[in-house]
């Protein structure tokens, strides 16, 4: 029996992204991040660049949030809101160290014409709430209540797929599953619960998984605008997969973001439009 490889289509998108300019590991809030480790801060600045580069070669709009000292982690702006149909749910960061960076998330998109709302619950953004076709996907864990996916279901509008993620490694849904267009995902299974496991099998049948060497690359944490999917480079693998699934895989070199448990998709916040994006 043939099978044909479906046709992908690239979709214009809009990111919000942060400089590395503070970038640091200066304390250990996930099991990546290690302060006894130097980070090489110029390196760090090179690499956000290349992916900033690479998002603006492909097409699309590139915002960007001021970067603060004393703030680290605001490189990693998929954390700071979730995004959907131009509706915006501030993040509630679970860790103090991060806790200030939402006031300057929600300035940002008062000033940018949305009606922001800040989560009252635990929730981080497009780390845990990821949207796919006419649903979300929602992780549950270290950082994200369960309980925070019923807010996020009201406040974004859409029905919340609630999946929980089990390996502290993976406590970003974002770091353990990728969307890749409206209905074709790839995900880690040993990140998530059994029952997770059967609910992400019947929505996506013929999904991409991940090998161990991948998920642990941070390979997941990828961008996607439905045909080019941005991705970390030892994601060797997951990149065969996905020419054979046709699409086209463009691997980065991050490592020193990595350092904080971070890829691509940490670094970009996708700022879904209400009326979706623009094919090309």
């Amino acid at each position: 029996m043939t099978t044909t490889t479906p046709t992908r289509t690239a979709v214009r998108r809009r990111y919000l992204l942060c400089p590395p300019t503070y970038f640091a590991v200066e304390y250990s809030i996930n099991p990546w991040m290690d302060p006894s480790r130097p980070v090489d801060a110029v390196a760090a600045l090179r690499q956000w660049g290349a992916l900033c580069a690479t998002l603006r070669e492909l097409g699309h709009r590139v915002e960007t949030l001021a970067p603060r000292p004393r703030l680290p982690d605001m490189v990693f702006t998929a954390n700071g809101a979730a995004v959907v149909g131009g509706r915006a749910l501030i993040a509630r960061f679970r860790h103090p160290q991060r806790a200030p960076e939402s006031g300057f998330h929600q300035a940002w998109f008062s000033r940018a014409g949305y009606r922001p709302t800040r989560a009252g619950l635990p929730s981080e953004g497009q780390g845990d709430f990821l949207p796919v076709g006419a649903r979300i996907l929602a992780g549950s864990g270290p950082r994200t209540s369960a309980a925070a996916h019923r807010e996020a279901e009201q406040v974004l509008g859409r029905p919340v797929v609630s999946l929980a993620l089990t390996d502290p490694r993976f406590y970003h849904l974002d770091t353990a599953l990728a969307v890749l267009s409206e209905d074709q995902i790839m995900y880690y299974p040993p990140a998530f619960s059994a029952q997770s496991n059967h609910v992400l099998h019947l929505l996506f049948p013929r999904a991409i998984l991940a090998t161990d060497a991948d998920a642990v690359a941070l390979g997941l944490n990828a961008v996607s605008d439905g045909l080019h999917v941005i991705l970390p480079e030892a994601a060797r693998a997951l990149t065969a997969r996905l020419h054979a699934e046709g699409f086209k895989p463009l691997p980065l070199d991050l490592p020193e973001l990595l350092k904080a448990g971070g890829g691509p998709k940490c670094c970009a916040l996708e700022l879904h439009p209400a009326g979706g994006g623009e094919r090309q």
